[in-house]
């Protein structure tokens, strides 16, 4: 039914909002700098400030998506793909908090993370994601539960 697919994505889109808001402020960024793109599969990009020890002359950002959560990728001077660095991997909608000190240990050069893409889950299962999301577009406080 049409009506009820846009509800979902109507929560979908809302939730996801609100997830982003509170990693934005968790990283404490102004969030000026993020995109997200509500066709499914869903995803984020957020810009960082300040580099990581590897790449030193590059912008970093991070990106996120409904099957492999939050990924660490440095700018090409170029335009082209990113160059993803670390996967955070353990759930696809970690709390912001362990979304921001992942981000701090990447910024200090420790080798945390997945240098391999984990699916945690795919994008046209019917699981909990969006139960999660919709909850956090209505000011709900949820924990991280792995989604696979």
């Amino acid at each position: 039914m049409v009506t009820m697919e846009a509800d979902l994505d109507e929560a979908l889109a809302r939730g996801l909002r609100e997830y982003v808001r509170r990693v934005t402020e968790a990283l404490g960024l102004s969030g000026h700098s993020s995109y997200l793109q509500m066709d499914r599969p869903a995803s984020v990009y957020l810009a960082l400030d300040g580099r990581l020890p590897r790449f030193p002359d590059r912008d970093v950002a991070l990106l996120w998506d409904e099957e492999r959560g939050w990924a660490a990728a440095a700018e090409t001077h170029s335009g082209e793909d990113l160059i993803v660095v670390a996967y955070l991997g353990h759930d696809v909608l970690p709390p912001p908090t362990l979304v921001a000190n992942w981000v701090t240990r990447l910024r200090s050069g420790d080798p945390v993370g997945s240098i391999r893409p984990v699916r945690l889950r795919r994008a046209d299962t019917d699981d909990d994601l969006v139960g999660r999301l919709a909850a956090l577009g209505r000011g709900a406080v949820t924990t991280g539960s792995r989604s696979a």
